[in-house]
């Protein structure tokens, strides 16, 4: 090919007017034809193609053209993408595609609007569902294992399979993890003790508790997830965090998860200051119950949706493990404690990280992919959940001294 006849696509780009568009008609032809524009080319070469069908420079063209543009150049596209990009033709909800909607599906971009029309076209396209598909290998089936744990769509759940390249890997979670096991094990070692360490008579005087009496250091009211009231304690709140955690990152990222986490926790402790005012608060299960009551709730509201084998099942083994965690801490907080009149740690950071869950929890793992800022629950569950953290620390410097509560002294 003549090299003057390669530049003329590069220029019509850079040119958008009709005029010059109309110049290039010859060429246009010869650059659809051409095999050297690959799909995942950079985003001129698409614009160059777009071009073609859109003289007028408007951004869009039919739905017509589009599918045309499809057939011609998606060869080389994944085949789920590529079944994205079919679901969107087939919407065909004003007849016309927008350039950058494209633009958003090959930069793993996508809107509400966009999400809602592949959404309406995918129920009129038949495909071979994720599950069905032969020959993959270990990761291949880790990943296609976790989309079938936590993705109710099966749109989504090819688009998470194609997309998700393991990097970076769920850190936040195994991060946390590790920590909270290397602080219990060296209290353990420190007060030689490993069952019911929280009966220890110095358990309690350490950095990370939530006590009522230091209340003031802000820090405790996050620190104390790393201290667990025994080794049974720590069991199951790991084997919970780890199994539907590290999932739901993977899918979501640790920005979305390290928040729903984070505030489970921070609900949990400020729950006990307003609601058991007089105990200390210690382990991770605000945040393991925020993630594992959205991750349950996210299931009964897609029943039909979630593919994961044996559901019934696995929800009940997961509630069964959360009673028995819950019942432990309900248990020890009444039990007799060494260090009167301080009672034993409170059970109520569990309710508020259930609360964290079925409400932030669920808006989170309902929209992957999507911008949270664009849904409306988002912002009002944001809006509580603020109001009742200012509420906490208004109660916490005002209600102690007018309620006249007697504190337990310090440890």
């Amino acid at each position: 090919m003549d090299p003057r006849m390669r530049a003329r696509p590069r220029e019509a780009h850079a040119s958008p007017s009709p005029a010059v568009a109309a110049n290039a008609e010859g060429d246009a032809i010869e650059v659809l034809e051409s095999t050297d524009v690959l799909p995942m080319a950079p985003e001129d070469h698409w614009k160059t193609l777009f071009d073609q069908f859109d003289p007028e420079n408007s951004g869009y063209i039919s739905t017509e053209q589009f599918r045309s543009l499809l057939n011609t150049h998606g060869s080389e596209l994944d085949p789920h993408k590529l079944a994205v990009l079919l679901a969107l033709a087939d919407s065909n909800a004003d007849g016309r595609i927008c350039y950058q909607d494209f633009v958003n599906l090959m930069s793993n971009k996508r809107s509400n609007s966009f999400r809602r029309a592949i959404l309406q076209g995918s129920r009129q396209r038949k495909s071979a569902a994720l599950l069905e598909e032969p020959g993959l290998g270990v990761s291949q089936r880790l990943v296609r294992h976790v989309a079938f744990e936590t993705l109710p769509r099966e749109m989504d759940r090819k688009w998470y399979y194609d997309s998700y390249t393991g990097c970076p890997p769920p850190w936040f979670i195994i991060v946390v993890t590790i920590v909270e096991v290397a602080v219990f094990v060296y209290y353990g070692l420190l007060l030689d003790r490993w069952v019911l360490q929280v009966s220890h008579p110095l358990y309690l005087r350490n950095p990370l508790v939530y006590h009522p009496q230091l209340r003031a250091q802000a820090w405790r009211y996050l620190s104390y997830i790393f201290m667990h009231a025994g080794i049974e304690h720590l069991s199951l709140n790991v084997l919970l965090q780890l199994l539907v955690g590290v999932p739901l990152e993977m899918v979501h990222g640790a920005l979305r998860i390290g928040f729903l986490y984070i505030s489970g926790v921070l609900a949990g402790s400020l729950a006990v200051s307003v609601a058991d005012m007089t105990a200390p608060v210690v382990g991770s299960s605000g945040g393991v119950y925020a993630l594992v009551s959205a991750h349950l709730a996210n299931i009964v509201m897609n029943w039909s949706g979630m593919k994961c084998h044996f559901k019934l099942l696995r929800m009940g083994a997961a509630l069964l493990c959360m009673s028995a965690e819950f019942g432990r801490a309900v248990w020890l907080r009444f039990y007799p404690s060494v260090y009167p009149p301080c009672p034993n740690p409170s059970f109520v950071a569990h309710l508020g990280g259930v609360a964290v869950g079925v409400t932030l929890g669920v808006v989170v793992l309902r929209n992957y992919e999507q911008r949270l800022q664009e849904q409306s629950l988002w912002w009002i569950f944001i809006f509580v959940y603020i109001v009742f953290v200012l509420f906490a620390v208004f109660w916490n410097i005002f209600a102690y001294s007018l309620l006249e509560l007697r504190l337990p002294p310090l440890p």
